[in-house]
């Protein structure tokens, strides 16, 4: 791979990674929303997978595989099996912040994902380090989902695109952060979505809604 198409796939890659975090801000459906976080899945993927095809690295292409199948296809079917029965709680009605401001929230917090990288990318300038404030930006857009949103399963996605984004400046920053340390982090995330499956439709069966903030009004 020459070097050219190499930075052009990988800021690809990375583009497609911080499109698909801004939407989840900007859609209400949940449907849709996971089906964002599943295309980010892939977009993460193809990243590695670039990084892969740089460095010739077998390890990469099983690491971007595995990526691939769990955050593109693993985890979004868990949330599609979360999302059904929910009835009514099929959207996102009333997070705390509307569109309007959640997407200037967004620019301000990609200006401060570039501010604060700047020293992490002048360390060791290349095309993988310079594309290192996408991923602060994911994790500070997905934490802001996480903390904005009142849906149970709103906040899940929060969690794990800021896991996304995480795992992206891990491999810009190191090219790659190794097969068995990734697999222990995507069992560990694995098991968390699973828990807070059980937790949310457990939620959902007693009390007949996810929205954490009617949930905080119940009293004995």
């Amino acid at each position: 791979m020459s070097e050219s198409l190499y930075v052009q796939l990988l800021y690809l890659a990375c583009g497609a990674l911080l499109l698909t975090a801004v939407l989840v801000l900007w859609l209400r459906e949940l449907v849709v929303i996971i089906r964002m976080f599943a295309l980010q899945g892939a977009a993460l993927a193809a990243l590695v997978g670039v990084l892969a095809a740089h460095e010739n690295s077998g390890e990469l292409w099983a690491v971007a595989v595995g990526v691939l199948v769990l955050r593109a296809g693993v985890l979004p079917y868990l949330l599609r099996r979360t999302l059904a029965g929910a009835g009514e709680a099929r959207r996102e009605t009333s997070p705390l912040v509307n569109v309007a401001s959640s997407l200037l929230a967004a620019a301000a917090l990609t200006l401060l994902a570039y501010a604060v990288s700047q020293p992490l990318v002048a360390l060791a300038p290349s095309a993988a380090t310079q594309a290192i404030p996408v991923g602060v930006t994911v994790v500070l857009i997905g934490f802001f989902v996480l903390v904005t949103r009142r849906r149970a399963l709103s906040q899940l996605v929060g969690f794990l695109l800021m896991d996304n984004g995480i795992t992206a400046v891990g491999f810009l920053t190191t090219i790659g952060v190794g097969l068995v340390v990734e697999l222990g982090v995507s069992l560990d995330v694995l098991l968390a979505v699973l828990v807070l499956q059980i937790l949310t439709t457990r939620m959902r069966e007693t009390f007949g809604d996810t929205d954490l903030d009617e949930l905080r009004e119940l009293r004995d």
